[in-house]
């Protein structure tokens, strides 16, 4: 009888944890599914590195992105950059570290001083529901990967 208990709870637990990481996949892919409309209609998206551009291109992000810490850029020559291509938005999504914080604090103090609006939407919000089991850009798709693999297993 006990052993028939456990195995309802487990069931539940399962399928709670199921519930769960079903749910917070798909905010995720909503994100991410506005993020590549955003982009595809001329935002403009910044990231830290090429494997942050890779990720974002692997997740049906097709607009343009630009690095801001490849080629020995200066956040200046950043700024310059994307002052130069006129575009109306600049999605900000560096990573969620400390020197990723830092780098989007001050490229958002200068795309400001620049007359840039800069959106920090769905830096907030990705990194809302992936809390501190991502850290970076470049660690998303596979974070989904795990979390799709998750969802089957306890299914």
């Amino acid at each position: 009888m006990l052993g028939d208990r456990e195995e309802r709870t487990g069931n539940k637990v399962k399928t709670f944890l199921s519930t769960r990481l079903r749910e917070k996949e798909e905010k995720i892919l909503e994100i991410l599914q506005r993020l590549a409309e955003a982009s595809a209609c001329g935002a403009l998206v910044i990231v830290e590195g090429k494997k942050d551009v890779e990720t974002l291109r692997k997740l049906g992000v097709e607009g343009e992105i630009i690095t801001a810490k490849t080629g020995g850029k200066s956040l200046l020559d950043v700024i310059h950059e994307i002052n130069k291509k006129e575009k109306h938005e600049v999605i900000l999504l560096l990573d969620h570290d400390r020197r990723g914080k830092q780098l989007t604090s001050m490229l958002k103090q200068g795309f400001e001083r620049q007359g840039i609006p800069s959106n920090m939407l769905f830096w907030s919000e990705l990194f809302m529901f992936v809390g501190k089991e991502v850290k970076d850009i470049e660690g998303l798709a596979s974070y989904m990967e795990t979390l799709n693999s998750k969802i089957s297993g306890n299914s």
